[in-house]
């Protein structure tokens, strides 16, 4: 087994490991993520290589470890994954609903993990689908083309998602056969061809880094702020042309199922922590009534890239 390398991250006050982490597992049955022995455990495809990095929360820390090639990257950036940089304290409410989330998210910060195209191609491959058919494609296509994780990351059936160039490599029928049409493939090749690029979307400006991500055909708003939550640890990036977060955030905050343009101007008092105050209010609101029949899979959903 490789050698380890850990370091105790201390946490603010009242942290919670699995809400601010849980953003960055792709369905429950994502193998690049795994919750097993007390611990978070994660498949990283880091610039240095392949790394496993597990996450166990303890009394005002979190104690990271990491095996692999890319063991020293994912421990230099475990911080960020963890969001500690991400402050909440200056968010004001505007909302009673958004003062109730935020007491009750007191523990949650928005991760940053840095690993631009590991939250770009699930959202890629997520785009105009269901969550449960997308979430099926990535798992096959993680499990036929990437690589056992290091370390103890093997035993647990953790996953390394593949390298760009493997992406790039991936053929037509592997992707039609995972469910993903060729608009979402194509998309996702492009992506990979320009990873150097965009990884360094994460050292850039917000501005700069939304505006590089969308410079890619087929990457629209929703994808972009799919990834501005994930890998950039953006506040303000919500996920505008999803199938509910309007009509969940209209309804909590004026009682009737509205789109985007009216959340836009629900949200705009928040601006620069829109995506914090969307979260905070659709918490403090819970789920909204659902009326009608169930949705059969598979059903294409009217989200824009």
């Amino acid at each position: 087994m490789s050698p380890v390398l850990e370091r105790a991250i201390a946490t603010p006050d009242g942290f919670t490991l699995g809400v601010t982490v849980g953003s960055l597992r792709h369905g429950g049955s994502d193998p690049t993520c795994r919750v097993a022995a007390g611990r978070w455990w994660f498949g990283q495809s880091t610039p240095d290589g392949p790394a496993t990095l597990g996450l166990q929360a303890r009394p005002g820390v979190v104690l990271a470890q990491a095996w692999g090639p890319g063991a020293a990257w994912a421990i230099e950036a475990a911080p960020d994954l963890l969001g500690i940089a991400d402050d909440p304290s200056g968010f004001v409410a505007h909302h009673e609903l958004a003062a109730m989330g935020a007491r009750s998210l007191a523990g949650w910060r928005i991760p940053r993990s840095r690993l631009v195209l590991q939250s770009l191609i699930p959202a890629i491959i997520e785009q105009r689908v269901t969550g449960k058919e997308a979430f099926g494609s990535h798992t096959r296509l993680v499990r036929r083309f990437g690589e056992p994780a290091p370390g103890p990351g093997a035993d647990l059936g953790l996953r390394v998602p593949p390298a760009p160039r493997e992406w790039a490599r991936i053929p037509s029928w592997e992707w039609i056969g995972a469910g993903v049409d060729r608009a979402r493939a194509d998309t996702a090749i492009r992506a990979s061809q320009h990873a150097g690029r965009l990884e360094q979307c994460a050292d850039l400006p917000r501005a700069d880094a939304l505006r590089r991500l969308r410079a890619i055909p087929g990457v629209g708003e929703w994808t972009a702020a799919e990834v501005a939550q994930r890998a950039l640890g953006d506040p303000d990036s919500v996920s505008f042309g999803d199938y509910h977060m309007a009509k969940n955030l209209t309804w909590a905050l004026t009682g009737r199922v509205g789109g985007d343009e009216e959340a836009r101007v629900l949200l705009a008092p928040y601006a620069g922590q829109r995506f914090r105050a969307q979260v905070y209010i659709t918490a403090a609101a819970g789920v909204r009534p659902r009326r009608g029949a169930r949705m059969t899979l598979p059903t294409h959903l009217p989200r824009v890239p």
